[in-house]
């Protein structure tokens, strides 16, 4: 009611916020949802204290994509922490190993041009790779993929100079989500 003189405790008198009230309710709320903290999920098996990822292989011919993807993953690994990470392949307890088989760039979206025909608006970028994380000696690996692939689009839009910028952003993202993909499921195989 306007212009009532109610007071805290009355009915329909204003309501107090009770800050630990609220606390504990978050804190049980919160408890049983199934939240981690990034980065303390997939773990890496304890035995390994020291994991290689040498510079992946390139099939695919697109200059500098071997470094991009290789240290994507690098990074992606030491966001988990727990383990050193080298670029080496000996006096390591495991190696992560990796070859680009493929990279594709696909029009996958069309718009009709001022001369009549179809022309590329959109495009998928495709990266597909052999990967494989084994401990060195052992002959079965801890987790491998032999077309382990990820996917991208772009718009291109009227201006077609600005194709290889929006192919380059394409591929940031492409390397970052590939990376993400590749480390997730290689630790949820322990």
């Amino acid at each position: 009611m306007r212009g009532s003189s109610r007071t805290t405790g009355e009915p329909g008198g204003q309501v107090k916020p009770r800050p630990r009230a609220w606390a504990a309710l978050g804190v049980l709320a919160l408890a049983g949802c199934g939240y981690t903290l990034a980065g303390k999920s997939g773990r890496i098996d304890p035995s390994i204290k020291r994991l290689g990822v040498p510079l992946f292989k390139d099939q695919t011919g697109k200059a500098g994509l071997d470094a991009r993807v290789t240290q994507g993953v690098i990074s992606e690994l030491v966001k988990r922490g727990h383990v050193q990470i080298v670029q080496e392949t000996s006096g390591v307890d495991a190696l992560l190993e990796g070859t680009l088989l493929s990279y594709n760039v696909i029009p996958v979206g069309f718009s009709q041009s001022a001369q009549g025909g179809t022309q590329p608006t959109r495009y998928a970028v495709v990266l597909t790779a052999r990967i494989r994380y084994a401990k060195p000696g052992v002959p079965e690996a801890i987790w491998e993929n032999d077309a382990f692939s990820f996917k991208d689009e772009y718009d291109v839009g009227a201006d077609s100079s600005s194709f290889f910028d929006r192919e380059d952003q394409s591929i940031d993202r492409l390397v970052k989500q590939f990376s993400r993909s590749l480390v997730a499921s290689m630790l949820e195989a322990f």
